[in-house]
C-alpha cells in the first residue's frame, strides 16, 4: 500500500500533472464565460455543458488521488481544504432553491491561486499581512468617520444629498478618496457656497488618497518580501560542485575502507 501511495504521490506532484490541471482550469473558466453569451449557448450550449461536466469530473479525481496519495497530511493544509471546499461546492444540487450555486461554478478559477506557485506566494503574503493592514484600516476608519460627522455638520445643510447625514457624508467622502469626478462633481460645487471648504477637502484627500492608501502599499509589499526571503532558494552551480565532489570523496573513502584487510 506504501508503494502503491507513493507513486500515486509522485503521479500528482509532477509538475507535468499540475500543469494540466492549470490548463483545465483555465479551459473551464473559459467555458463557464462563454456560458453568459446567449450566441455562444445557442449555438453550442450542449458542447459547453459536457466540457463543464468533463472539467468537473476531473476536479474530482484530482481532489480524490491527492488525498490517497498524502493521506492525513492533505487535510493540514489550507490549500488543500481551499481546493475541496470549491469542488464540494460545485457538486451541491444546482437545481430549485439551490440554482443559484450555478454562478458559483466560476469559483472554480480560483484554483489557480493553489496550483501555480507563484500566485500562491502572493496569497500567502496577503493572509500574512492582513494584521497590518488590520491595523491601516483602523486608521483610516477613525479618519473616515471624524470626517464624515464634521463634512455633515459644516455641509449637511446646503447639500442634504451629499453630506446630509452620516451615511451620506462617508459615501460621498468615499468617492472623494477614490478621485471619481471629486473635483468638478463634488467639491468646485460645495466651494462655491463655501469659498474655505478647500481646507476640508485638500488634507482629506492628502491623508485618505494618498498617505494612509500607501501604507496600505507598503505593508503588502514588504509581506511579500519576507515571504520570498523565507523560502529555500536552488543551490548555486558553485554548491552542487562541492556537494559532488564531497559525494565523491565519500564513496572513494568507503570504498578504500572495503579494500582494507580486517583484523
Amino acid at each position: 500500500m506504501d508503494t502503491f501511495r507513493t507513486k500515486i504521490a509522485r503521479f500528482v506532484d509532477h509538475p507535468k500533472f499540475q500543469g494540466f490541471t492549470t490548463f483545465v482550469i483555465l479551459l473551464n473558466a473559459a467555458t463557464l464565460g462563454l456560458e453568459t453569451s446567449a450566441s455562444a449557448m445557442a449555438s453550442a450550449g450542449g458542447f459547453l455543458h459536457a466540457l463543464d461536466r468533463l472539467a468537473l469530473g476531473y476536479f474530482v479525481v484530482e481532489v480524490m488521488l491527492r488525498i490517497v496519495a498524502h493521506g492525513g497530511k492533505f487535510f493540514r493544509s489550507g490549500w488543500s481544504w481551499f481546493d475541496l471546499a470549491i469542488v464540494s461546492i460545485s457538486l451541491l444540487p444546482q437545481s430549485g432553491s439551490l440554482s443559484v450555486l450555478r454562478a458559483l461554478r466560476i469559483l472554480r478559477a480560483l484554483r489557480l491561486f493553489s496550483t501555480i506557485p507563484a500566485l500562491r506566494r502572493v496569497v500567502g503574503a496577503l493572509i500574512s499581512a492582513l494584521p497590518g493592514m488590520g491595523s491601516i484600516a483602523v486608521i483610516l476608519g477613525v479618519v473616515f468617520y471624524v470626517s464624515a460627522v464634521l463634512a455633515a455638520k459644516l455641509f449637511g445643510g446646503t447639500f442634504p444629498d451629499w453630506f446630509g447625514g452620516l451615511g451620506e457624508s462617508l459615501y460621498t467622502l468615499f468617492q472623494i478618496m477614490t478621485l471619481e469626478s471629486w473635483s468638478m462633481g463634488i467639491v468646485r460645487p460645495v466651494l462655491e457656497v463655501h469659498p474655505w471648504a478647500w481646507v476640508f477637502f485638500v488634507p482629506f484627500i492628502v491623508v485618505t488618497s494618498f498617505a494612509v492608501l500607501n501604507l496600505f502599499i507598503g505593508v503588502i509589499v514588504s509581506a511579500i518580501q519576507e515571504v520570498a526571503h523565507a523560502e529555500p532558494k536552488p543551490p548555486s552551480p558553485e554548491t552542487e560542485a562541492l556537494h559532488a565532489e564531497i559525494r565523491s570523496l565519500r564513496e572513494d573513502l568507503q570504498e578504500v575502507l572495503r579494500r582494507l584487510p580486517a583484523k
